[in-house]
């Protein structure tokens, strides 16, 4: 059962359209969300210890002719973070539900890092749902990802993390940030760096954040992968998009992933890193809004997926 409650936190704005963070309760928890505009949905995920604000140039860019819907998965920003299953399928049921609530019945979804994996798996368990595919710094699409998430997955680094992640680098720190802002200094990358840094300065965000990484990375890289499944997606509109210089999860991965769907269209940020995102609002939504209208949405039912899991079995 789904309960909407009253919005609250106004983000930004675009043509007087104001973006709220909004709330609905799905099975006893709260989940966050942003919605702006009007016209195709257009649905997009965050990345691990990200937020729906990573989404705001983007959505302000979007909103004058889509609907676009940004959520804070369970774990994230202002959603709930309970005791429970953080793997890709249940983000995947939960995101179901939360377009179930909102009378959203198709979306083109869009999924940054983790992401990316989460959508992909929405279009798997869901294909009725998924209009168009974009991945931007996918997740599950290769083993290799930063040493940094790879430590973070070994046993006992929740007892390693409150050392590394106190909260008083978080006060100091937003100072720092404050002071270079205020003086007209964008470093969008690093401030997405810092953003997620800050976040896990709080214990209920630690504790989701470990589930996360555990549920799809292993010391030895990325432990989840939808490469098998691909060709699933050749029948569903694909972008595929990543910056070259991605410290987090490696281009190669955007190219080897072009490859195994063909049809796909890759775009390939020059200078940018893990969050292009955010580095090149502009441009990328520039993109994502010609890639959606030089294509007709994806409509599958129950049969046409029946046939391509026959073929793939062939």
């Amino acid at each position: 059962m789904a309960r909407l409650l009253r919005p609250s936190a106004s983000f930004g704005s675009q043509q007087g359209v104001i973006m709220r963070l909004q709330h609905v309760t799905l099975h006893g928890h709260d989940v966050s969300y942003r919605m702006a505009g009007s016209g195709p949905v257009v649905l997009l995920i965050h990345g691990m210890a990200g937020s729906s604000r990573t989404w705001h140039d983007v959505m302000r860019l979007l909103a004058r002719d889509y609907t676009v819907v940004a959520p804070d998965l369970l774990g994230h920003g202002e959603s709930a973070k309970p005791m429970g299953d953080y793997s890709l399928g249940a983000y995947a049921s939960g995101l179901r539900d939360l377009l179930g609530a909102l009378g959203i019945e198709r979306a083109t979804l869009v999924g940054q890092s983790l992401g990316g994996g989460v959508v992909m798996q929405l279009a798997y368990q869901h294909p009725e749902i998924a209009e168009r595919l974009v991945l931007v710094g996918s997740g599950g699409l290769g083993r290799e990802v930063s040493w940094m998430l790879r430590a973070l997955a070994l046993p006992a680094a929740e007892y390693v993390i409150p050392v590394l992640f106190p909260r008083f680098v978080r006060t100091g720190g937003e100072k720092v940030v404050a002071f270079f802002r205020n003086r007209g200094v964008r470093a969008p990358h690093i401030a997405e760096m810092w953003s997620a840094y800050a976040s896990l300065t709080e214990t209920e965000n630690r504790r989701a954040f470990i589930r996360t990484v555990r549920a799809v990375i292993d010391p030895g890289g990325q432990s989840v992968s939808a490469r098998d499944r691909l060709y699933l997606a050749a029948a569903v509109p694909t972008l595929i998009a990543w910056g070259d210089r991605d410290e987090i999860i490696p281009v190669q991965h955007a190219y080897d992933t072009h490859e195994l769907l063909p049809e796909s269209q890759l775009e390939i940020f020059e200078g940018a890193g893990h969050f292009l995102h955010v580095e090149y609002p502009a441009r990328f939504a520039e993109v994502l809004r010609d890639f959606i209208e030089r294509t007709e949405p994806a409509n599958q039912d129950r049969g046409t997926y029946r046939e391509l899991l026959r073929a793939g079995a062939a």
